[in-house]
């Protein structure tokens, strides 16, 4: 899991955050697996416990999910009439960018 630590200074993204949460997710549904056999009232009060919230967990991955491609189109609605209005602007402030990555690149 490619989960980024508080040490290495670089906040974790949201498709970080989501991977680790789905992980959790998988991890605990095996564990759900792994007791079925067990027997016992207080094993399976811990049980329903835990279903209740990876259905949560579920929920706020699927909502998370959602929400991300519902920015992401929004912001290309707002930026789409930007760039017919003012093609060479952006064709510019582009290749200003890809020149600035080019040399950043070139000095490690």
């Amino acid at each position: 899991m490619p989960t980024r630590t508080p040490e290495d200074g670089v906040p974790p993204t949201v498709d970080l955050i989501l991977e680790d949460l789905r992980a959790v997710v998988r991890d605990a549904e095996a564990l759900l697996r792994a007791t079925e056999g067990q027997a016992g009232e207080k094993i399976n009060e811990v049980r329903e416990r835990v279903r209740g919230t990876l259905d949560d967990a579920r929920a706020r991955i699927k909502e998370a999910g959602v929400d991300a491609g519902e920015r992401t189109r929004a912001a290309a609605r707002t930026a789409d009439p930007c760039v017919h209005e003012n093609p060479w602007l952006v064709i510019g402030v582009a290749a200003g960018l890809g020149y600035l990555i080019g040399r950043a690149g070139r000095r490690n």
